[in-house]
Order: structure tokens, then C-alpha cells, then sequence
């Protein structure tokens, strides 16, 4: 259950990087708009949740990116975190 939570919020943290560049978010606001996306993991947000936040962010910048692109990146950061979890858990302790 520990493993499943930390993948959830790195997938978290990944979406809300990539969501973040294509907001053009830098510095502290980044950090910020990240980190959000990291608590929505301890609130349990559903993905639709996550995909609609984006999706009415990037909106509001008149950015126009498709519900396909938004659901990959998705798909890319579960995916992606998955593997770092697993490989930070085979990594030995030193």
C-alpha cells in the first residue's frame, strides 16, 4: 500500500510538471502548481478530476492542447512513476 501511495504522488508530481511547462509556470509558481497536483494524491482526486483541472488551466491561458494529449501525459507519468518506484525499492540501502 506504501509503494502504491508513492507512485501515486510521483505520478502526481510528474502530471503536475508536465502541466506546469505547458503553462509556462517557472520558479516558485511552478513549485507551487507541482505540489498541488502531490496533495491532490493525499486527498485521493480522481484522474477525471486531474484531467479537468488541467484541461480549465490551461483554458484559461488560451493554451489549446486536446483531451488526448492531456490523457498521454497522464498515461506517461503513471507509467513513468511506476518505474522510478521500482527502481528506487530494488535500489540497495547504502
Amino acid at each position: 500500500e506504501g509503494l502504491r501511495f508513492r507512485a501515486l504522488a510521483r505520478r502526481n508530481q510528474l502530471f503536475g510538471r508536465w502541466a506546469a511547462e505547458q503553462l509556462g509556470l517557472r520558479g516558485s509558481a511552478c513549485q507551487a502548481y507541482v505540489r498541488s497536483f502531490v496533495d491532490g494524491a493525499i486527498r485521493s482526486e480522481s484522474d477525471e478530476a486531474l484531467i479537468e483541472r488541467v484541461r480549465r488551466d490551461l483554458a484559461a491561458c488560451d493554451d489549446q492542447v486536446s483531451d488526448e494529449r492531456i490523457r498521454s501525459a497522464l498515461v506517461w507519468a503513471t507509467t513513468e512513476a511506476t518505474r522510478q518506484v521500482r527502481t528506487e525499492t530494488r535500489a540497495p540501502v547504502t
